[in-house]
This record gives C-alpha cells, structure tokens and sequence, in this order.
C-alpha cells in the first residue's frame, strides 16, 4: 500500500493565532482516514490548507510524490485532489446539474458528460432534482450534490469536511454509506467529521486533534474504544 498523501510540520496561522501547530499524517491509497477533534482544533484548517486555500507558515504537503505548498487550488484539483467543504458551500442560485458542471471545470466535456451519469447513478436524488436551484433543496440533498460536484473531478482522494452537519440521523447514516461505498470502489478518503463516533466506525485509521497538535493516532476500532476518546468525544 503506498503512501498517496503526506503531511510534515505542518503550521499554519491567522494573525498571531496558531490553528495548527507542527502536524504530519500520512494516507495511504484506500484507506479511510479521519481527523476528529472539538471546534477550533485545526480540523478544517487543516483541509483547507491541503486543498491549497490556506498558505501554510511552514511545513510539506506531498501529494503523490508532489509537494502542493504554493499550488494554485484549481492545479491541486487537476492532480486528483478535490474537497468537499464544510457547510456544502453549494451555488443556491444554479441548479443542481450545473452545480455539478461546475466540479468538472477542468474537465473536457465528454469527461464530464461520461462522469455526471455516474454520480447521478449514485444519487438518483440528483437526477430527479437536475433543473431544481440548489438554494431550494433540503439539506440532505445539498450534501448530496456537494459530494457529487467534488467526484465531478474524478479525485483519487476526496477531503470531506462535516458532510453530517445538520443532517437527521437517517441522513446522517445514507451519507456514510455513500462515503464507504465511494471508498470500496477505490476513492481514498480524508474525513474530517464532529460525529466522532461515526467517522471511527468507518475509518481505518484517525488522528486526534487538540489546540492544533495530534494527541492520538490508531486504527479506528481502537480509538473507538479508547478511553480518553470515548470521555472527549463519544459521550462516555
């Protein structure tokens, strides 16, 4: 299994404000792996800085043997690295299909024409709803679309950003199960997510976050049942 993402002393600021201080984590290809942590501790920052939307202050970001600090995030999206944000972040004023084309602008047509059937085969939601403003979709659905439009690139690793957030507990079941299926055939998955619980169930691997640093690291199932994890973050 080789290694298809890796992150060394990562640090990145706001101001005089140290969001993450010093991190690296690796992903190997196919696997699940999550960041958990309470707010504020460098979750999202993290992401984003991956994803090229963020200038780190120091620290490497190798993708598939290419280090991404300084990348432009649309060149970052081209080399098979796409991220679903935090809060859907759809285009409400655009339809559902056009949000789509939109995840598939550095793509050529015929790609994308190939491509928008199969996220519609996996969301048939989608395609009931292709001509319907984004703006007037539930939330289940908008999550839905934003993780189409992010496979609309084709990524080898998609970065989710808390794709439950909001969401009814069925939804928040329908969302995983589409995250463990895009896994099984073949998307590597970076999953950062305030459903602990949920996010270890299904990871291979996780990180914990604090104040910016990686407290824990583990398989899933064994930080599922860690102590420390279960008093912090799964309510027991």
């Amino acid at each position: 299994m080789s290694t298809i993402l890796s992150v060394k002393d990562l640090h990145v600021s706001y101001g005089a404000i140290k969001a993450v201080r010093g991190i690296s984590f690796d992903i190997n290809e196919g696997e699940i792996v999550t960041l958990i942590g309470a707010n504020g501790a460098g979750k999202s920052s993290t992401l984003n800085t991956i994803a090229g939307l963020i200038k780190p202050v120091s620290g490497e970001i190798d993708f598939k043997g290419e280090n991404l600090v300084g990348v432009k995030p649309h060149k970052i999206v081209e080399k098979g690295l796409a991220l679903c944000p935090e809060g859907r972040r759809v285009f409400t004023q655009l339809t559902s299909d056009e949000n789509l084309d939109m995840g598939g602008y550095t793509r050529t047509d015929d790609e994308n024409a190939e491509t928008i059937e199969k996220v519609y085969e996996r969301f048939p939601r989608l395609k009931e709803r292709k001509n319907q403003l984004a703006g007037t979709m539930s939330g289940g659905e908008q999550q839905m679309l934003a993780i189409g439009r992010a496979l609309m690139s084709k990524p080898e690793l998609l970065m989710l950003d808390e794709p439950s957030m909001g969401l009814a507990p069925i939804l928040v079941q329908e969302i995983f199960d589409i995250i463990k299926a895009l896994n099984k055939n073949g998307t590597t998955v970076l999953l950062v997510e305030q459903n602990a619980s949920m996010a270890l169930s299904i990871a291979d691997r996780g990180y914990v976050l604090e104040t910016g640093t990686i407290t824990k690291t583990g398989s899933g199932q064994d930080l599922l049942h860690d102590d420390d994890v279960r008093k912090a973050y799964l309510g027991g």
